[in-house]
Protein backbone atom coordinates (compact mmCIF):
# COMPACT_ATOMS: atom_id res chain seq x y z
CA UNK A 1 0.00 0.00 0.00
CA UNK A 2 1.62 3.17 -1.22
CA UNK A 3 -0.67 5.69 0.84
CA UNK A 4 -2.45 5.67 4.39
CA UNK A 5 -5.94 7.41 4.67
CA UNK A 6 -7.14 9.97 6.88
CA UNK A 7 -9.83 9.31 9.11
CA UNK A 8 -11.80 11.35 6.93
CA UNK A 9 -10.35 9.78 4.12
CA UNK A 10 -11.05 5.83 5.33
CA UNK A 11 -14.53 7.47 6.22
CA UNK A 12 -15.27 8.15 2.36
CA UNK A 13 -13.85 4.90 1.80
CA UNK A 14 -16.29 3.12 3.70
CA UNK A 15 -18.91 5.03 1.74
CA UNK A 16 -17.27 3.83 -1.26
CA UNK A 17 -16.72 0.27 -0.57
CA UNK A 18 -20.50 0.25 0.78
CA UNK A 19 -22.04 1.78 -2.42
CA UNK A 20 -19.65 2.66 -5.09
CA UNK A 21 -20.03 3.98 -7.68
CA UNK A 22 -20.62 7.54 -6.44
CA UNK A 23 -21.05 11.01 -7.68
CA UNK A 24 -20.19 13.23 -4.95
CA UNK A 25 -23.55 14.20 -4.02
CA UNK A 26 -24.79 10.85 -3.53
CA UNK A 27 -21.46 10.66 -1.17
CA UNK A 28 -23.16 13.29 0.95
CA UNK A 29 -25.88 11.39 1.49
CA UNK A 30 -24.55 8.50 3.01
CA UNK A 31 -22.20 11.02 5.38
CA UNK A 32 -24.12 11.66 9.34
CA UNK A 33 -24.53 14.61 10.12
CA UNK A 34 -23.34 17.39 10.10
CA UNK A 35 -22.53 16.74 6.84
CA UNK A 36 -19.14 18.93 5.50
CA UNK A 37 -19.54 20.86 2.60
CA UNK A 38 -19.46 19.80 -0.82
CA UNK A 39 -15.85 21.39 -1.88
CA UNK A 40 -14.64 19.74 1.00
CA UNK A 41 -15.91 16.18 -0.36
CA UNK A 42 -14.98 16.94 -3.39
CA UNK A 43 -11.39 17.92 -2.17
CA UNK A 44 -11.11 14.64 0.01
CA UNK A 45 -12.01 12.95 -2.92
CA UNK A 46 -9.46 14.42 -5.26
CA UNK A 47 -7.23 12.92 -2.41
CA UNK A 48 -7.82 9.93 -2.88
CA UNK A 49 -8.09 9.74 -6.27
CA UNK A 50 -4.48 10.95 -6.37
CA UNK A 51 -3.77 8.51 -3.35
CA UNK A 52 -4.61 5.73 -6.05
CA UNK A 53 -8.16 4.55 -4.17
CA UNK A 54 -10.79 6.16 -6.33
CA UNK A 55 -10.96 6.56 -9.79
CA UNK A 56 -13.24 8.70 -11.98
CA UNK A 57 -14.99 8.21 -14.73
CA UNK A 58 -17.02 11.10 -16.84
CA UNK A 59 -20.44 11.26 -17.13
CA UNK A 60 -22.43 13.99 -18.69
CA UNK A 61 -21.42 16.79 -17.09
CA UNK A 62 -19.98 15.89 -13.54
CA UNK A 63 -17.62 12.14 -12.36
CA UNK A 64 -18.78 9.17 -11.09
CA UNK A 65 -16.28 7.58 -9.13
CA UNK A 66 -15.11 3.86 -8.44
CA UNK A 67 -13.11 2.07 -6.23
CA UNK A 68 -9.46 1.23 -7.20
CA UNK A 69 -8.63 -0.64 -3.70
CA UNK A 70 -10.77 -3.23 -2.30
CA UNK A 71 -11.37 -3.05 1.07
CA UNK A 72 -9.91 -6.22 1.77
CA UNK A 73 -6.87 -5.18 -0.47
CA UNK A 74 -6.68 -1.99 2.18
CA UNK A 75 -7.37 -3.94 5.51
CA UNK A 76 -4.77 -6.61 4.44
CA UNK A 77 -2.02 -4.02 3.61
CA UNK A 78 -2.50 -2.21 6.48
CA UNK A 79 -2.34 -5.62 8.81
CA UNK A 80 1.14 -6.08 6.72
CA UNK A 81 2.23 -2.61 7.74
CA UNK A 82 1.69 -3.61 11.75
CA UNK A 83 2.88 -6.67 11.36
CA UNK A 84 6.13 -5.67 9.94
CA UNK A 85 6.23 -2.88 11.88
CA UNK A 86 6.01 -4.31 15.34
CA UNK A 87 6.24 -8.17 15.17
CA UNK A 88 9.36 -8.61 12.98
CA UNK A 89 7.26 -9.79 9.94
CA UNK A 90 6.48 -12.49 11.95
CA UNK A 91 2.42 -13.55 12.06
CA UNK A 92 3.78 -16.19 14.32
CA UNK A 93 4.70 -13.73 17.01
CA UNK A 94 1.10 -11.57 16.04
CA UNK A 95 -0.87 -14.77 16.94
CA UNK A 96 0.95 -15.91 19.53
CA UNK A 97 0.39 -12.16 21.39
CA UNK A 98 -3.15 -13.14 20.84
CA UNK A 99 -3.41 -16.77 22.73
CA UNK A 100 -1.12 -15.08 25.40
CA UNK A 101 -3.70 -12.30 25.44
CA UNK A 102 -6.37 -14.54 25.78
CA UNK A 103 -7.74 -12.75 22.63
CA UNK A 104 -7.60 -16.35 20.08
CA UNK A 105 -8.79 -19.10 22.22
CA UNK A 106 -8.20 -23.13 21.39
CA UNK A 107 -11.25 -23.57 18.87
CA UNK A 108 -10.15 -20.29 17.39
CA UNK A 109 -6.46 -21.66 16.89
CA UNK A 110 -8.00 -24.79 15.70
CA UNK A 111 -10.38 -23.03 13.33
CA UNK A 112 -7.26 -21.39 11.84
CA UNK A 113 -5.26 -24.16 11.37
CA UNK A 114 -8.12 -26.03 9.69
CA UNK A 115 -8.32 -22.85 7.02
CA UNK A 116 -4.58 -23.39 6.51
CA UNK A 117 -4.58 -26.62 5.62
CA UNK A 118 -7.52 -26.45 3.29
CA UNK A 119 -5.87 -23.68 1.75
CA UNK A 120 -2.90 -25.84 0.96
CA UNK A 121 -4.79 -28.97 -0.73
Amino acid sequence: MKQKLTTKEEQLMNIFWAHEPLFIRDLITYIPEPKPHYNTVATLVKFLEEKGFVEREPMANSFRYKVKISERQYHGDTVSEVVARYYDNSYLSLVSQFVEEDKMDLQQLKDLIAQIEKKQQ
